[in-house]
């Protein structure tokens, strides 16, 4: 007789064990399922097996190659464009099936008698039997019931608990006639349950349940996968271990060394080629694979270890699944339910919780809490927040659940009743993020102010007039197209300080979340009137009339940025004759190459229409680039130091603050005009922090980062950055070009390296 091996399957709800190897393959006690099932069909002298696949075909092919190392004759049908369903793909080979024949799934583990089984349905001259078996629970299966001949009269496919009559549920394991094939059309999907049985029935075909004795377990999701492993090991399931048995119910491979102070509870399963190190700790149900390394105090309680994992000293694993090749390094807590995929790293002292799984090669840095699954990515990070904020690949690292949780985390920081104000750019990205985060707050009592799309200098400046502890707002990154950032402020608008900050993280990964009762759910509410109030602000801190008998004309290249919405309205108010280039919105961000092709059609623009000076202004409305009247970009060092030059000029015995690493030109700037350098650390908290705490401080800030004007709000604005220069200029009598030939000569080189 032959054998149909279903073998197609992907494995969805396996992920990740499926992700690089199809269902069939995955292990249970280190041989794949499928092999356990060919050792099922030899000892019952089915020696012919057809293999049916589709994902990942050459994985099985390569493992069983033509079947004699495994006593079978091994062929195999690939469904090349398609997937024909359990039925059509047995109709593809139908010229194979010339006499009666077994169809058995490739995805269960059984020691059924299926000689009885074949003798039966011999015996009762069926043209299909089906394979059946009592489970306690049939809601989860396709439920048969059958007449006391065992002839089959109805079929249930997973029914509700008011429609169970019977608890013999199908096994995917039949044997069938096959002309019962003649039914089924050619290259057409389709199901042995839902099409080609229902058919059988309605036609009057013989066709009986076959109620088998012993242990069946399908290994559809990665809970039934654990138990299955289990049960194996308890002897609950006949199967074929690959290893001979040590002592009772304790089974060990070649070439394995175990340290004589190490703790074995039986039953546990160890491969060939592995080495378990001194007072390990392994307790009984555990499963581990071959050429494992298991260090030193290592505490293992029912783990499944794959082929070739790598277990540091005093790493603790329970009940986790860890895939092939991954290495868990020193002290890293692996907790019940994880699974890790293949070729993945846990970091030292790293922590997976309960139920999280992890997609193949990852690396979960050292220190790192893992409380969500990581799917997108390479990385899980110990901190949440970089230099500006939390950033990370848009859709990929943050993502809705992700920015959910953050925001209860941030709202957990916070007494509830507390209001946050959120704010965003106008993409689409930033929205989703933004009302995820705003789910996140309302769900531990935090009421959230809306500010919706605004730029951040307006957030910063509407922020403190609106009584609450804090903000958000939610951004591509300035940097990188690809990701977004996540900027927290305090009441005052200022970035939070590294301690927020590890408050917030301490929420995050401990889980340390506030539930609130539904009459504590935070509220929202849409303030109005944002514009106005950042005009207001805007004309009180500079001479309207200087900019009005400016008599220049600027040309200010927006690239398509949110603030290319508000500038103009502005500088309008003021007569400024601006020329505007690129404002319209657009959901992309520019890449650095689009940039700097702008920037050059904005030195053509400004050559070509006589201007006094051209200006690139940022995606966020923070950073900007001049463009002098010859066309010339200023940028980096020389345009921080212009901007200090024309400040301390206007406003002499004054500060600035710059960043550590900013040009000593600015230090001889400053002594022309009697004026004092502030130097902070190189992050935006440090600048705003410093140009709201040092006295009579006139500007802050850094090209990379803009400019900070404290008298009108603590953060950078280049907005507000375009309207002074016009009236500096206009009231110093002086170009752009003459203030860069006053400037002294700035050196000034950088570059980036990671720090791990």
């Amino acid at each position: 007789m032959r054998a149909v091996l279903m073998a197609g399957g992907s494995g969805t709800r396996l992920r990740p064990l499926t992700c690089d190897i199809p269902k069939p393959m995955v292990p249970i006690l280190n041989r794949p399922i499928a092999e356990h099932i060919i050792n099922l069909l030899r000892r019952h002298y089915i020696t012919e097996v057809i293999a049916t696949l589709y994902y990942l075909p050459d994985v099985m092919r390569d493992y069983f190659q033509d079947g004699s190392e495994f006593g079978v004759q091994m062929t195999y049908a690939v469904e090349e464009d398609q997937p024909l369903g359990t039925a059509g793909c047995v109709k593809n080979i139908a010229e194979l099936l010339d006499d009666t024949f077994l169809v058995i799934s490739g995805d269960s583990i059984t020691d059924f008698d299926l000689t009885a089984a074949i003798k039966f349905h011999k015996s009762r001259k069926s043209k299909a039997t089906l394979v059946l078996y009592r489970v306690p629970n049939p809601v989860e299966f396709g439920v048969v019931i059958t007449d006391k001949e065992m002839r089959i009269r109805r079929f249930l496919e997973k029914p509700s608990t008011s429609e169970i009559f019977s608890d013999t549920v199908n096994t995917g394991t039949y044997i069938l006639e096959p002309s019962v094939l003649d039914y089924l059309p050619e290259n057409i999907e389709s199901d042995f349950s839902q099409d080609l049985f229902p058919l059988l029935l309605a036609k009057g075909e013989p066709m009986y349940g076959y109620v088998a004795d012993g242990y069946w377990c399908d290994v559809g999701h990665l809970d039934a996968y654990r138990e299955a492993q289990y049960d194996a090991l308890a002897g609950k399931v006949k199967l074929e271990l690959p290893y001979p048995e040590q002592r009772s119910r304790l089974w060990v491979g070649q070439n394995t060394t175990i340290d004589s102070t190490a703790r074995i509870e039986p039953p546990v399963i160890i491969g060939d080629n592995c080495r378990i190190g001194p007072r390990v700790n392994i307790e009984a149900g555990t499963v581990i694979g071959d050429n494992v390394s298991i260090g030193s105090y290592a505490d293992l309680k029912r783990p499944i270890l794959w082929n070739g994992s790598i277990v540091g000293d005093e790493a603790h694993l329970s009940a986790c699944v860890i895939a092939r090749g991954t290495r868990v390094a020193r002290r890293a807590q692996i907790l019940e339910g994880a699974v890790i995929g293949s070729l993945s790293t846990v970091g030292e002292e790293a922590l997976i919780s309960p139920g999280v799984r992890v997609w193949p090669s990852k690396n979960i840095e050292s220190g790192a809490t893992l409380n969500m699954n990581l799917i997108w990515g390479n990385t899980a990070q110990r901190n949440l927040f970089s230099q500006r904020g939390v950033q990370g690949l848009a859709n990929i690292d943050i993502t809705p659940e992700f920015a959910v949780k953050l925001g209860a985390a941030y709202g957990s920081t916070l007494k509830p009743g507390t209001q946050v104000a959120v704010s965003r750019d106008q993409r689409s990205i930033s929205r989703m993020v933004s009302r995820s985060l705003v789910s996140g707050l309302m769900s531990v009592g935090v009421h959230v102010q809306n500010l919706e799309a605004s730029a951040i200098p307006i957030t910063r400046l509407v922020v403190p007039t609106l009584t609450v502890a804090g903000g958000l707002h939610v951004r591509i990154h300035p940097d990188r197209s690809d990701q977004i950032l996540i900027e927290f402020f305090d009441h005052k608008g200022i970035n939070i300080s590294k301690a927020k900050e590890k408050k917030i993280e301490g929420a995050y990964f401990k889980e340390d979340l506030r539930r609130s009762a539904i009459h504590e759910i935070g509220n929202v509410n849409y303030p109005t009137q944002l514009i106005d109030l950042y005009t207001t602000g805007f004309e009180k801190h500079l001479n309207s009339e200087a900019i009005r008998n400016s008599g220049g004309k600027i040309i200010i290249d927006y690239a398509y940025a949110v603030s290319g919405a508000v500038l103009p309205v502005l500088l309008a108010k003021f007569g400024c004759d601006a020329v505007v280039l690129n404002a319209s919105l657009s959901q992309m961000c520019l890449s650095d190459n689009e940039r700097e092709e702008l920037l050059s059609q904005l030195g053509k623009v400004v050559v070509a229409l006589k201007a006094n000076f051209g200006v690139q202004v940022s995606a966020n409305g923070e950073q900007l680039i001049l463009v002098d009247e010859s066309g010339h970009p200023v940028r980096g060092e020389t345009l921080t130091a212009l901007m200090v030059s024309v400040m301390l000029t206007a406003h002499p015995r004054s500060s600035v603050v710059v960043p550590v690493h900013a040009s000593s030109a600015i230090e001889q700037i400053a002594r022309r005009h009697e004026g004092r350098v502030i130097r902070t650390k190189a992050n935006p908290a440090a600048l705003m922090e410093a140009s709201q705490s040092h006295h009579n401080v006139v500007l802050g800030g850094s090209e990379e980062m803009g400019y900070i004007f404290p008298q009108l709000h603590p953060g950078f604005d280049a907005m507000f950055c375009i309207a002074k220069l016009i009236e500096m200029l206009t009231i110093q009598e002086r170009t752009i070009a003459q203030i860069r030939t006053e400037l002294p000569q700035v050196c000034h080189k950088s570059y980036t390296m990671r720090c791990p």
